[in-house]
C-alpha cells in the first residue's frame, strides 16, 4: 500500500519506490457505465499512463437514480443503509482498477451529502452515521489499493461539518485498521489546508485550483509544500480538458495547452503528483444523462483528447529523474523571460545532478548553474506534446547559460543534467508497472 516518504514530500510503495500520483477523474464510474464500458475506460487509461482513478461512492448528480445494473447505493438515503448488490458493482470496478495496476481514488461520498451549499443533495450525514458509514466502507474495502478522500468540492463552514468528517476518517481507519492513506478534495480556488489543516487524519494536501485560464497553480502549490510542519502536496484539480473557460462557454474550452501550463507549472513548484480531468470524462457524457455544463462530445471520443494522451510525458519524464529528492527553485531562471504572460518554472534535486525548466512558450531562458561544480552538464529540449527530447550539447557547469526554444511549441521543457549522472534521455524510462512492485 501506498504511504508517505520519510521526509514528507512524496508518495512511495511499501517497497519505498517513489510513486508519482498520475490521476484521472472519473467522478461518475460508479454509477453511469455499463460493465463493458467500465473496461473500456480502464483499458484505456492504464494505456495512457495513468496509476490512479479518482470516483465517488455517493457521487453527486446521480445519488437518486439507479445505476447501470437498476441498484440505488442506499435504502431509504441511509448511509447506516447500504445496499449489498450496489456494492458488488464498486467492489468490481475496484477490483479491476487494481489489477491493471492502478490505485482507486475513493470518495466515500460527495460534498452535498453533508454540506449542501449548491448540487443535488440532500443532506444525509450525521456524527453518528458517518462514523459507521466509514467503518462499512474500510472493513469491505480493506485488501484493495487505494486512497480514500474525502471533502468533495465542498468547504467546511460549520463545527459540525468538521465533526462528520473527522466521524467518517475515524470510521475509514478503524474499519480497514489504518492501511489507507486519507485526505481531502477542496472546494474550487481552495486547498485541504485551508478546511481541514491539523486534522490527526490527513496524509496529504490537496488543491483544487479549478476551471479557469491562468490560474497561477505554481503559487497554490508552492502556499502548501512551505508550510510547516511539511507535508506532501498536489493539485487534485485543475482546469479540466474541454471544459468552459470560467465556466462560460463565451470565453472558450479549456485546450491541452491550457492544461499542460497548470500541470507542469504544479509540478515543478513542488507538487508530488497531479490529476487530469476531462468534462465530458468525469461525467461520462452520453445520450441517456442530461449534459452538464455544455459539453461538446461524449465520453468515448474525449478518451483521447490531447491533453489526456500527453499526461503519460510528464509522467515519464518526473520518472526517468530521482524523485524523492526534486525540490522546486525558482532561483535557477536569470531575469524576465521574453514577453511571457505566465511565468516559468525550475525544479532540481537536492544532489545537484538535474535541473528541470518548464518554459508555457517558445523563448529564450537564462540559467543560473553557479551552484553546479561539475565541469559538463548535458542540455536537451523535452516536448510535453510528444514526450520527444532534442539534444543541445554540453555546457560548463558553475556559470550563467542562455538557451532558446525550438522554433516551434508552444511549451518545452529545458533538461539539465550532470553527466556524471549517466541519466538516460529525458523521458526515455519505462513507465513504473504497478504500484505494488
Amino acid at each position: 500500500m501506498l504511504k508517505v516518504s520519510s521526509n514528507k514530500r512524496c508518495l512511495v510503495t511499501s517497497n519505498g519506490h517513489p510513486f508519482f500520483y498520475l490521476g484521472d477523474t472519473a467522478w461518475e464510474l460508479f454509477h453511469r457505465l455499463s460493465p463493458a464500458d467500465v473496461e473500456f475506460y480502464l483499458t484505456t487509461r492504464a494505456q495512457q499512463g495513468f496509476n490512479v482513478i479518482q470516483a465517488v461512492a455517493l457521487a453527486e448528480h446521480d445519488f437518486q437514480t439507479p445505476n447501470y445494473h437498476g441498484d440505488l447505493p442506499l435504502k431509504n438515503n441511509d448511509p447506516e443503509q447500504p445496499v449489498e448488490s450496489y456494492f458488488r458493482n464498486v467492489d468490481d470496478v475496484v477490483n479491476r482498477i487494481n489489477t491493471l495496476g492502478m490505485v482507486v481514488g475513493f470518495l466515500p461520498t460527495w460534498g452535498d451529502k453533508w454540506n449542501k451549499k449548491w448540487g443535488v443533495g440532500p443532506e444525509i450525514f450525521t456524527v453518528q452515521n458517518a462514523e459507521r458509514y466509514g467503518r462499512y466502507l474500510g472493513s469491505r474495502y480493506r485488501e484493495a489499493n487505494l486512497i480514500w478522500i474525502l471533502g468533495g468540492d465542498r468547504a467546511v463552514e460549520s463545527d459540525n461539518q468538521r465533526a462528520i468528517l473527522d466521524a467518517l476518517a475515524k470510521g475509514l481507519a478503524a474499519g480497514d485498521r489504518g492501511t489507507h492513506l486519507l485526505t481531502f478534495h477542496p472546494q474550487g480556488g481552495r486547498s485541504s489546508m485551508d478546511d481541514v489543516a491539523g486534522a490527526d487524519w490527513l496524509s496529504f494536501n490537496m488543491w483544487q485550483t479549478g476551471h479557469h485560464r491562468g490560474v497561477d497553480t505554481a503559487a497554490c502549490i508552492r502556499r502548501d509544500y512551505r508550510a510547516e510542519p511539511p507535508m506532501p502536496v498536489m493539485d487534485a484539480e485543475p482546469c479540466y480538458e474541454d471544459h468552459p473557460a470560467g465556466f462560460d462557454v463565451a470565453c472558450g474550452y479549456i485546450s491541452a495547452f491550457d492544461v499542460r501550463r497548470a500541470i507542469y507549472s504544479g509540478i515543478f513548484a513542488g507538487g508530488f503528483g497531479v490529476t487530469y480531468g476531462c468534462h465530458s470524462v468525469w461525467q461520462f457524457t452520453s445520450n441517456q444523462f442530461q449534459p452538464i455544463n455544455y459539453p461538446v462530445r461524449l465520453w468515448q471520443e474525449a478518451l483521447g483528447l490531447p491533453g489526456a494522451t500527453q499526461m503519460q510525458y510528464l509522467r515519464r519524464l518526473i520518472e526517468s529523474r530521482p524523485a524523492l529528492s526534486r525540490i522546486p527553485d525558482d532561483g535557477l531562471i536569470v531575469g524576465s523571460i521574453g514577453a511571457l504572460t505566465v511565468p516559468a518554472h525550475a525544479c532540481r534535486d537536492e544532489e545537484l545532478t538535474y535541473a528541470l525548466v518548464y518554459l508555457p512558450a517558445a523563448t529564450e531562458v537564462t540559467v543560473n548553474l553557479g551552484a553546479y561544480t561539475c565541469q559538463q552538464m548535458r542540455a536537451s529540449w523535452y516536448s510535453p506534446r510528444s514526450g520527444t527530447c532534442q539534444s543541445e550539447g554540453c555546457v560548463s557547469g558553475g556559470g550563467v547559460h542562455s538557451f532558446t526554444t525550438p522554433g516551434y511549441g508552444p511549451d518545452w521543457v529545458l533538461c539539465l543534467d550532470d553527466v556524471r549522472a549517466n541519466y538516460n534521455k529525458p523521458g526515455s524510462h519505462p513507465l513504473a508497472a504497478n504500484v505494488q512492485d
